[in-house]
C-alpha cells in the first residue's frame, strides 16, 4: 500500500478503511486528495485481500465539506470543456465494484456528494448534517444533486439544494427519507461501519460484486432492459462450487446469527 499525504488506508479482515485525512480543512478535497483517492480506488480493484471498503473522514467535525476553496483548480480555456475534480472522487468513477460503506461523522456538504452518491450504504453519526451551499454562493448545483437523486426523493434533493446554507438536513431526517440506512452515536460510528463491511466481506467476492453491479445498472436502465441483463450477471457471478458449498451448510443446519434492524 502506498503512502499518502491526504488519506489513510488500513486493511484488516477483508476490509479497507479509507479515511479522508485533512481534518484541519474539514476534510475538504484539493488536487492532491482527488488524485490520491482516485488512485486508491483504482488500486483496490487489484487487492484481493480487500473485499469491502469503509469510507470516512478524520475527526468528528466533518466527513467532507466539498472542494477546498483555497486550492486553485486549473481549468481548460473556453466554455466547451471543464475539468471537474469531483467526478473522480467516487469509487464507481474508478471502476471499483467492491461494496463501500460510508461512515458520515459531522458535516457532509457540497462536493461530499460526489463520494456519497457512489457508495452502497451510509451509516451516520447522530450529529451528522447534510446540505449543499452552491446556490447560496451563486453557483449552479448540478453534478452533486444528480448523483444524490439515486439516494433521495426528488423533493428532498431539490429542497436541500435550493435552500443552500439556509437549512441543513439532520441525520434523523436523512434516515427517514432513506439517504442513510442507520444512525448511531458518534463513538459507535466507525465500529458499526466496519462491522457491516466485514459481514459483507464474508460473501463470495464475485457474487457480491456482481450483485453491486446489477443493482447500480438497474438504476440506469429500464426494467425490461435490466432484467435481460440479469441473466448475464447471474451467469458470470454464480460459482457452482460455492453454491454447492452453501447448500451443504444449509443442509447441515449451519446458520448465520442474524439481528433485527
Amino acid at each position: 500500500m502506498p503512502t499518502f499525504d491526504t488519506l489513510r488506508c488500513d486493511v484488516a479482515d477483508g476490509v479497507a478503511t479509507v479515511t479522508l485525512n485533512r481534518p484541519e480543512r474539514l476534510n475538504a478535497f484539493d488536487v492532491v486528495l482527488t488524485r490520491e483517492l482516485h488512485g486508491l480506488w483504482r488500486d483496490l480493484r487489484f487487492d484481493d485481500d480487500v473485499r469491502a471498503v469503509v469510507l470516512t473522514g478524520a475527526g468528528d467535525r466533518a466527513f467532507c465539506t466539498g472542494i477546498d476553496r483555497g486550492d486553485a483548480i486549473p481549468q481548460p480555456s473556453g466554455p466547451w470543456m471543464m475539468d471537474d475534480p469531483g467526478l473522480s472522487l467516487g469509487p464507481k468513477s474508478a471502476d471499483l465494484w467492491k461494496p463501500v460503506v460510508a461512515a458520515v461523522n459531522g458535516i457532509a456538504c457540497g462536493g461530499a456528494f460526489y463520494m456519497l452518491g457512489e457508495v452502497e450504504t451510509i451509516v451516520a453519526a447522530e450529529h451528522a448534517t447534510f446540505f449543499d451551499p452552491h446556490v447560496t454562493y451563486g453557483m449552479t448545483a448540478a453534478f452533486e444533486p444528480m448523483l444524490m437523486l439515486a439516494r433521495m426523493p426528488f423533493g428532498e434533493i431539490m429542497r436541500l439544494t435550493l435552500l443552500g446554507n439556509h437549512e441543513r438536513m439532520s441525520a434523523t431526517r436523512a434516515l427517514q427519507i432513506g439517504l442513510v440506512q442507520e444512525v448511531v452515536p458518534a463513538e459507535d460510528l466507525l465500529p458499526r461501519a466496519v462491522r457491516l463491511a466485514r459481514e459483507i466481506a464474508e460473501g463470495p467476492p464475485v457474487a457480491v460484486q456482481g450483485t453491486v453491479r446489477s443493482v447500480w445498472l438497474a438504476q440506469e436502465l429500464g426494467r425490461t432492459q435490466a432484467l435481460r441483463m440479469a441473466d448475464v450477471f447471474v451467469g458470470l457471478g454464480n460459482d457452482p462450487d460455492l453454491i454447492a458449498e452453501g447448500q451443504q451448510r444449509f443442509a447441515g443446519g449451519q446458520r448465520v446469527d442474524w439481528r433485527l434492524r
